[in-house]
């Protein structure tokens, strides 16, 4: 495990995977506050270019900070941009995947000189897009699966008890909502995850600026949104809406995925991006 100090000299932690050629890719997992182990190599990605997964403020080995909103997602970008120096890269290529494209694309519209390509794996898009029909269509086809009906009914209760093991015992019953299918070896990957509620909690306290959506607009490097086709938590529509953002932003939708595409779809995942890289 790698350390790197933070401009308020917090020492955060970060594994290096891979020993493919080429500057690496800055991983951001999800959760929020989700222990990065869940994203393995990303179905082999290590192989074409170093990955760096850092573990973010609050996660893992990472120590939270007293004040809840330096561990916010747009507050965090400020590390990325440390952990970018600490690399000695110019610019960085992040890799976020579901609530780590928030910090992401806070990243890409605080600090747009020094990022070089965003690639935004199943984006939550509900603060920027509308979540609308292309949610609701993927949800209505799920409903009759009794797993994904049980889930979506936990869903929509929240957890019943607001600390670690709350937290994680209720994303452990809403599970079933996140994969395409439900079967043994989706289940044996949702035991992966472990979360951490303050984390959780502080990553959503600071709300980002109202002009986000016409900042996104300037960030004119590559981006790639890769989208489930089955996944309910996002839907194709909205994470179209979120390429169209950018300049040269473009999507590419996953037949058979829901929200965790290098695990559902390896192959397909694998090929889009690389070819993206």
């Amino acid at each position: 495990m790698n350390t790197y100090l933070t401009h308020d000299g917090a020492e955060l932690h970060y594994e290096r995977l891979g020993s493919a050629d080429g500057e690496p890719i800055v991983v951001l997992a999800g959760g929020a506050a989700a222990h990065p182990s869940y994203l393995d190599d990303l179905a082999g990605l290590s192989g074409v270019r170093p990955l760096v997964v850092p573990q973010l403020r609050g996660v893992g080995d990472s120590p939270l900070p007293a004040d809840p909103e330096v561990a916010s997602f747009w507050r965090q970008a400020e590390d990325v941009d440390r952990l970018r120096r600490h690399l000695g890269l110019d610019r960085v290529v992040l890799l976020g995947h579901s609530a780590g494209t928030r910090l992401a694309i806070s990243y890409a519209a605080q600090f747009p000189a020094y990022v070089g390509g965003l690639v935004l794996v199943t984006p939550p898009t509900g603060y920027l897009i509308p979540g609308g029909p292309g949610v609701d269509r993927v949800t209505d086809a799920r409903h009759g699966e009794p797993a994904f009906d049980a889930a979506y009914a936990a869903w929509q209760t929240g957890p019943e008890q607001l600390d670690d093991d709350g937290l994680n015992e209720w994303y452990g019953r809403i599970a079933p909502m996140s994969y395409a299918t439900w079967g043994p070896a989706e289940q044996a990957h949702s035991q992966k995850f472990r979360y951490r509620f303050a984390a959780n909690r502080a990553y959503f306290s600071v709300d980002p600026p109202d002009d986000l959506a016409a900042r996104l607009r300037a960030v004119e490097v590559p981006v790639l949104v890769v989208a489930g086709a089955q996944d309910t938590s996002v839907g194709v529509g909205p994470a179209t809406e979120l390429a169209r953002l950018f300049p040269a932003g473009e999507i590419a939708v996953l037949d058979g995925s829901g929200h965790f595409p290098w695990f559902e779809q390896p192959a397909a995942f694998r090929s889009a991006v690389a070819a993206f890289l």
